[in-house]
């Protein structure tokens, strides 16, 4: 075999979810030299398998987890401000159950939920009448109370490929399908061995990140020759979207027999995503589905409360993710701890293993591993995410609404909905996608409905898109409309274009 291609880097991280990418931008941010690697696409797990919200975690105000809710509602807030185009305010609707929670506990709660961090983009709780209000009609008529509350909705997927875009533009090389496959010391480094493709990489290290996600413990044992001292706990989550239930732009938080939470929310316009299950799982990450139980459990749950009923047949796409939960002495899946916490081990050489978190408190987390990096590789300037913006999110005023009104007048010719699709895509950046397009004859071919040739050569280019499955479901959920249409023809398009679009992002 000959001998590998070699890099050096002050940090390489492992792991191309929304920690590892948030990890590597705020290192690139503080001038340390930064290599990513993903064993996939961007995003292509967990970090894509989430309930698409920013929030505090009102249930976990029941756990007692004061310090955890605090932290993510602060976080909530800095997101909002940080990419206005893929964070959007979302009211939320609890139809009391009385026999569940007793009233004056939902509202003690929502009071601390208001209240435990400065809240300056949303709107505070409130009771409301079930049998006047618009998201009363969808209900069955006993509901006839409830409590309404404030959180964000996001596109997950997007912010992990908003973090490795500003990761990139402050330094930081990203390669995806590139698995590292083991890490040997070498005089108080590491010397990674990464595959990517068909080429091997030796690449010197002076600390690393293991961000894998469901993969940490394994990626330890199995690639370092490191002993970690914490655990994760598999925790499967899956989710059902079925044709819209309701028009209104409210979402619903439903409570269960179990004590469990439920969320149904408007979602990708001509949908409603109910979500999450949480069940102890033990096989394979990458290759986790939903099962019977867990789709007949949400149906089953959204029927105790919609007028309109589901059958498992109603399921028009389906997704599981398995979180890493950080391992404790809970005994059930619900009520383990969604904070993190970080390992970092010196000898023989600097490790950093990232154990649990949740998608609103990655920036923080980053935050807190880049710090804590700098006690070994020695401070390179202080946290600066807080008040910056993710690329696309520089809106005028800070508003997508005042964004949107921009843009209607400056393409008047793009189809509102088109234009609507790609507002909340790129924010800032769909210059980058449109180039100098006048019309919509600028834009190249309309490949598959929807999706111009304009669009495709900017995914594959900058956004580190490679075959159909990123493009439709992950840089864009194009893929949910259009369950029932042949798609060959992207896939034959980003075959004959495999060569011309894409970033030289090799080694060197």
């Amino acid at each position: 075999m000959s001998e590998p291609a070699r890099a050096s880097c002050d940090l390489l991280v492992v792991g191309g979810g929304i920690n590892g990418t948030g990890i590597a931008r705020d290192a690139a941010g503080r001038g340390l030299r930064v290599i990513l690697c993903e064993q996939d696409d961007l995003a292509a797990h967990t970090s894509s398998a989430s309930t698409k919200l920013i929030h505090g975690g009102l249930r976990y105000l029941e756990e007692l987890h004061f310090a955890l809710v605090r932290r993510a509602l602060a976080e909530r807030e800095i997101l909002l401000a940080a990419a206005p185009h893929i964070m959007r305010p979302l009211r939320f609707i609890m139809p009391h159950a009385a026999h569940l929670r007793a009233a004056w506990l939902i509202r003690a709660g929502l009071f601390l939920y208001d209240t435990l961090a400065p809240r300056t983009h949303l709107a505070a709780s409130a009771g409301v009448d079930l049998r006047t209000h618009i998201a009363g009609a969808s209900l069955k008529s006993g509901y006839r109370r409830g409590f309404v509350y404030s959180d964000v909705q996001t596109d997950d997927a997007r912010l992990v490929v908003l973090n490795a875009l500003d990761a990139r533009a402050r330094g930081a090389l990203i390669l995806t399908r590139a698995r590292c496959e083991r890490l040997t010391s070498l005089d108080n480094a590491w010397e990674a061995t990464v595959l990517r493709g068909s080429v091997r990489y030796a690449v010197r290290a002076r600390a690393v990140v293991n961000a894998t996600g469901p993969w940490v413990s394994r990626f330890v044992s199995e690639a370092s020759p490191v002993r970690a001292a914490r655990e994760v706990r598999l925790v499967k989550g899956s989710h059902i979207v079925v044709p819209r239930l309701f028009a209104h732009r409210f979402a619903y938080i439903f409570q269960n027999e179990d004590r469990r939470i439920v969320f149904a929310i408007p979602y990708e316009h001509d949908f409603t995503l109910i979500g999450t299950t949480d069940v102890d799982y033990h096989g394979e990450p990458g290759t986790v589905r939903i099962d019977a139980g867990e789709i007949s459990y949400l149906c089953a749950l959204a029927n105790r409360y919609f007028t309109q009923q589901l059958v498992p047949a109603d399921v028009v796409w389906s997704y599981s993710g398995v979180r890493p939960l950080l391992a404790d002495e809970a005994s059930d899946p619900m009520s383990v701890t969604r904070d993190y916490a970080l390992e970092l081990d010196r000898k023989p050489a600097p490790l950093l293993s990232v154990f649990g978190g949740k998608i609103t408190t990655y920036r923080r987390l980053a935050e807190d591993a880049v710090t804590l990096l700098g006690t070994v590789l020695g401070e390179r300037g202080g946290p600066w995410t807080a008040a910056a913006r993710l690329p696309g999110g520089d809106m005028p005023q800070g508003s997508f609404a005042v964004f949107l009104r921009s843009i209607e007048r400056r393409y008047p010719w793009l189809p509102a909905r088109l234009r609507l699709r790609l507002a909340h895509a790129y924010g800032t950046r769909l210059e980058r996608v449109l180039g100098t397009a006048a019309s919509p004859a600028d834009c190249g071919r309309e490949i598959l409905p929807q999706l111009y040739e304009c669009e495709l050569e900017y995914l594959c280019r900058e956004e580190f898109a490679h075959t159909a499955q990123d493009i439709l479901w992950r840089r864009s959920k194009l893929g949910l409309h259009l369950v029932n249409t042949d798609t060959s023809a992207l896939e034959r398009w980003l075959e004959n274009s495999a060569h011309g679009t894409r970033p030289a992002t090799e080694l060197s």
